[in-house]
């Protein structure tokens, strides 16, 4: 569906050369949800705009839907930006347009004839959860609502994939949280390749397939979200993860184990997939001759199944610690020492 094979793009500043994507290699699959994670400055956001030719790499070759985007130019690009969409972090919706009359826009420029874009305007408004909303201006809309409005815009022309550049930033939570539900219902309900971009590991755990993980311009770490998160490798990726695995009551919780306990040691335990639902705590009490004192507990869903981590504290004789961890490694459940408090 979508491919980059070793594209960089460079801009000539006041400075000299800056290399904003280097060299990268890229393979979205049709139909799934792909994330682009990065900190500001990261080239993700070049990257988005490679894919529907908005910037042309200065080398390397991106196709999109057997097209190549960065070698298309005119009539031809035109028609290949059809079946390519974009949603943005600002909405940038019409504010003297009303929602049906900004969704129809796109449908206006196309030439679609009235009766035809009234109907397509009814299916997306209610697709995107707006009824009783169409005739009210942006002025009028929350935060969420117009990014709704900016989606549905997206999807008047049926493409088949959508782009989305921090379309969740500048919301809060609890609207985030509904707007990744509605790009995941459009991407079951119709089909599409979403490619989106975000500083947020939240948006990529929740939603996405697959995430490549970029860092000055170079995509440092890609694979399937669960595997990433199960197993980070780039100490960038370490950072993202630790966004959703790791928080300040946890650290404050193993602090106060270290200085309130003087034996055992501290476990953290990761759990993947249906490991999360097995009693292994039981199963370590009962085994061995060990006490468990569970420290903090957390367990995040992705689209490929749950991840969670527990930090526990163990105590016991030495060789009874070794054989319980062994027995963890035995289960498949990846087990790292916090801290040996002996």
């Amino acid at each position: 569906m979508i491919q980059l094979e070793n594209i960089s793009k460079q801009y000539k500043t006041a400075n000299g050369s800056l290399t904003a994507v280097d060299q990268v290699d890229l393979s979205i699959r049709d139909k799934e949800i792909f994330g682009i994670i990065g900190y500001s400055g990261a080239g993700k956001s070049t990257m988005i705009r490679l894919l529907n030719g908005l910037e042309k790499p200065t080398s390397g070759k991106v196709t999109v839907n057997d097209v190549i985007i960065s070698e298309a130019s005119g009539k031809a690009l035109r028609n290949a930006r059809h079946d390519i969409s974009m949603v943005f972090q600002h909405f940038n919706i019409l504010w003297s347009r009303t929602v049906e009359e900004n969704i129809a826009f796109p449908l206006e420029i196309a030439g679609v004839k009235k009766a035809e874009r009234q109907k397509r305007v009814l299916e997306l408004i209610q697709l995107v959860g707006l009824e009783g909303r169409e005739k009210a201006y942006p002025s009028q809309l929350s935060g969420g609502q117009k990014q709704r409005v900016g989606i549905a815009r997206a999807l008047a022309n049926n493409p088949k994939v959508l782009l989305c550049d921090e379309a969740t930033s500048a919301l809060d939570p609890e609207t985030t949280d509904a707007i990744l539900d509605l790009l995941v219902n459009i991407n079951e309900k119709l089909g599409l390749t979403i490619v989106l971009i975000t500083h947020e590991m939240h948006v990529i755990r929740k939603i996405c397939h697959r995430v490549a993980v970029m860092e000055k311009g170079k995509v440092v770490e890609q694979g399937d979200v669960l595997d990433v998160f199960q197993n980070p490798q780039a100490p960038i990726t370490k950072r993202f993860v630790s966004q959703i695995s790791d928080s300040g009551t946890q650290k404050d919780s193993i602090a106060q184990m270290v200085a309130e306990y003087n034996q055992g040691k501290l476990i953290k335990l990761f759990f993947v997939g249906a490991q999360a639902e097995q009693p292994v705590i039981t199963e370590l009490i009962r085994t061995f001759a060990v006490d468990v004192n569970i420290v903090h507990g957390n367990i995040s869903p992705t689209k490929s199944g749950p991840y969670g981590t527990l930090i526990v504290q163990l105590t016991g004789a030495d060789q009874d610690l070794s054989d319980a961890i062994a027995y963890l490694n035995e289960k498949g459940i990846k087990s790292e020492v916090v801290s040996d408090v002996d």
